[in-house]
C-alpha cells in the first residue's frame, strides 16, 4: 500500500449494530479511518476505536432531534466525488474522499410490524439521511463501496484482505446493486404503509398503489412447459410456515409445477388440527384423510385414487416416521414429500430414493395475506380464502338434520372442497375422501366424476356426505348424489333455484346445510 496515499475513510452509520464493532476494528487494522454519527460513534468510541463524529467533521451540529445530521456537502461530496474528475473541486471545497459507507436504515419495517405501533412511531422511523447516503455511495460505486447489511461484513472483509485493503470493481458493483435494492424495499414499505392509511388513519386493504418486493430463491429449469422460462421468488418477509421457508433435505431441484403443487398440498394439510395427509396432482387433491397416525392417514388418502396418486405430491401436518416413509416409497412413485419434521430414521429410509424432493416446513397455521394474479398488464389482488366455518354458522335447509357422524364429515369435506379447483365436488366418509370431482365446467359433471372415482376405487359412497364449493344451479347435482346413496350435503346456497334444490334433498331424504360462503378456486 502506498504510504503517501491519503488514508482511506469509512463512514459508519448503523441502526442495527450487530457485528459493527468487530467489522470497524478490522477496517482500522486495514488502515481505514472512521467517521461516524451519534449513537454509532459512541459505540465505536466506547469500544476503544478512534472515530471522528460527523458533526465535528462537517462543523454542523446534529439538529432537530437527529433528523438533520448527514445532509451536508462534506458528506455527500465525499461519497459522490469522482476520482480523477472531481479532485480539484474537492480540494477547493475541502471535501475529503470517503471510500466506504457502512449504513443500515432506521428499522421502519420492524417497527410497523409491532401490534402497538402508532402512526407517530412509524413516521419517526422513516430514515431520510440514511437512504440519501446509500444512494450517493451506490451511484459512485466506481470509487466507493457501500455496505448495507451485517450479512455482508464477512465477505467484504475477506475481499479487502485479499485485495490489500481495496475492493475490486465487481464487488463494489454487487454491493451497489444490493444497496439500491435495499432502498427500493425500504421506500416500498413506507409507500405501502402510508398508502394503506386514510387521512383519519383508518386502514384500506387496497391502497391506490401496491408495491411488492420479492427475492429470488432459484432459477428453475423451465416453467409449466419446457419452452417457458421461470424462476422462483419469495416475499421479502415470508410468512411463518409458508413453502418458501422450506428446508430441502434431498432430491432434485424443484420445478415450477412441483412448487405449485407442493404449495397446494401443504396449504391443504395445515388447515387441519387433526393428523392429516393430502396427495395432490396438478394442484388438485386426489386424496385427503384424517387419522390417529400419519401411516393410517396416508393409507386412506392413497386409497381415494391410487392411479392419480402416481407422481403426486404428498404432505403431512405431523412429523414423519420411518415406517410411514418406507410404506410410501414401497407403494408409489412421488415427486415431493412434505412434513413439518422427519425422524433421523425416516430420512435414512428416504435416501433409498434420492430423486424424491424431501421438504421440511415448520408447522404454522395459514397466514392471511394478499393473493395476486397477473392479467395482461394488470394485477388482480384479493385477500386469502381463509374465512373459518363453524357448525353453528351453517343453516340447516332440509327437513332431515345431519347426525353427529355426518356433521364431522361435512365439516371435513368443506375444508377439502376449498382446495379443489372449481367446479368442485367432494365425497367424504369417515374422515377421508372417497371421490373428488374437480375443475369441470358443469357442477353436475363434477358430481358424476366424483361418484365415478369412488366406484372405480371400490370405496363406500353409500351414506357418504358431499361438499360443493358453490351453490347448485339445478337439482340435477343432488339427484346424481342421491343415486349414489349420499346422505348429507354441505353447500353455500344462494341459487335462484334453492327451493328446487332443497325439494330434491327432501325427496331423497338427504340432510342439507347452507354455509353462506363460496369457495371458488381458479
Amino acid at each position: 500500500m502506498n504510504t503517501n496515499a491519503p488514508k482511506p475513510m469509512a463512514l459508519i452509520s448503523v441502526s442495527d449494530k450487530k457485528g459493527i464493532i468487530e467489522f470497524a476494528g478490522k477496517l482500522v487494522e486495514l488502515g481505514y479511518g472512521l467517521l461516524s454519527t451519534g449513537g454509532t460513534a459512541k459505540a465505536l468510541a466506547d469500544a476503544g476505536l478512534a472515530v471522528t463524529e460527523v458533526s465535528d467533521y462537517t462543523g454542523s451540529p446534529e439538529i432537530m432531534g437527529g433528523r438533520v445530521k448527514t445532509l451536508h456537502p462534506r458528506v455527500h461530496g465525499g461519497l459522490l466525488g469522482r476520482r480523477g474528475e472531481d479532485d480539484d473541486v474537492m480540494r477547493e471545497q475541502d471535501i475529503p474522499r470517503i471510500d466506504m459507507a457502512v449504513i443500515n436504515l432506521y428499522p421502519f419495517e420492524e417497527v410497523i410490524r409491532q401490534p402497538d405501533c402508532s402512526f407517530g412511531d412509524a413516521i419517526e422511523n422513516i430514515d431520510i439521511g440514511g437512504p440519501a447516503m446509500v444512494r450517493s455511495a451506490a451511484k459512485n460505486f466506481d470509487s466507493v463501496a457501500i455496505v448495507t447489511s451485517p450479512e455482508q461484513y464477512g465477505n467484504v472483509l475477506a475481499k479487502l484482505q485479499a485485495g490489500n485493503g481495496k475492493l475490486d470493481r465487481k464487488t463494489r458493483y454487487g454491493l451497489a446493486v444490493a444497496a439500491f435494492n435495499r432502498v427500493a424495499q425500504y421506500d416500498d414499505a413506507i409507500s405501502n404503509y402510508l398508502s394503506s392509511r386514510n387521512e383519519d388513519e383508518t386502514t384500506d386493504p387496497f391502497p391506490e398503489q401496491s408495491n411488492a418486493c420479492f427475492i429470488k430463491v432459484a432459477n428453475l429449469r423451465y416453467g409449466e412447459n419446457p419452452h417457458q422460462q421461470a424462476a422462483w421468488y419469495r416475499d421479502l418477509y415470508p410468512a411463518a410456515g409458508s413453502l418458501s421457508s422450506a428446508k430441502q433435505h434431498q432430491g432434485k431441484e424443484l420445478s415450477y409445477n412441483n412448487i405449485a403443487d407442493a404449495d397446494a398440498a401443504w396449504e391443504c394439510v395445515r388447515q387441519f388440527d387433526e393428523t392429516a395427509c393430502a396427495i395432490i396432482k396438478h394442484a388438485n387433491p386426489c386424496g385427503v384423510a384424517l387419522a390417529e397416525e400419519p401411516a393410517r392417514a396416508y393409507d386412506l388418502a392413497f386409497a381415494t385414487d391410487p392411479t392419480s396418486a402416481f407422481g403426486g405430491i404428498i404432505a403431512f401436518n405431523r412429523p414423519l416416521d420411518a415406517g410411514t416413509a418406507a410404506d410410501i416409497i414401497d407403494r408409489q412413485f412421488l415427486e415431493v414429500l412434505i412434513a413439518p419434521s422427519y425422524s433421523p430414521e425416516a430420512l435414512d429410509v428416504l435416501k433409498a430414493k434420492q430423486n424424491i424432493r424431501v421438504l421440511e416446513i415448520p408447522g404454522a397455521k395459514p397466514t392471511p395475506q394478499m393473493e395476486s394474479k397477473r392479467i395482461g398488464s394488470g394485477l388482480l389482488l384479493q385477500t386469502s380464502d381463509l374465512k373459518p366455518l363453524a357448525r353453528d354458522h351453517c343453516r340447516p335447509a332440509s327437513k332431515r338434520q345431519p347426525d353427529e357422524r355426518q356433521w364431522k364429515d361435512l365439516m371435513f369435506a368443506w375444508k377439502v372442497a376449498r382446495m379443489v379447483k372449481s367446479n368442485a365436488i367432494v365425497y367424504v366418509s369417515g374422515g377421508r375422501t372417497v371421490g373428488i370431482g374437480a375443475g369441470q365446467m358443469s357442477r353436475v359433471d363434477s358430481a358424476r366424476i366424483g361418484r365415478w372415482k369412488a366406484e372405480d376405487a371400490g370405496l363406500p359412497i353409500k351414506d357418504a356426505v358431499m361438499a360443493s364449493d358453490a351453490f347448485f344451479p339445478f337439482r340435477d347435482g343432488i339427484d346424481t348424489a342421491a343415486e349414489a346413496g349420499i346422505s348429507a350435503v354441505i353447500q353455500p346456497g344462494g341459487s335462484m333455484r334453492d327451493e328446487e334444490v332443497i325439494a330434491a334433498a327432501d325427496e331423497h331424504d338427504i340432510a342439507m346445510v347452507f354455509t353462506g360462503i363460496r369457495h371458488f378456486r381458479h
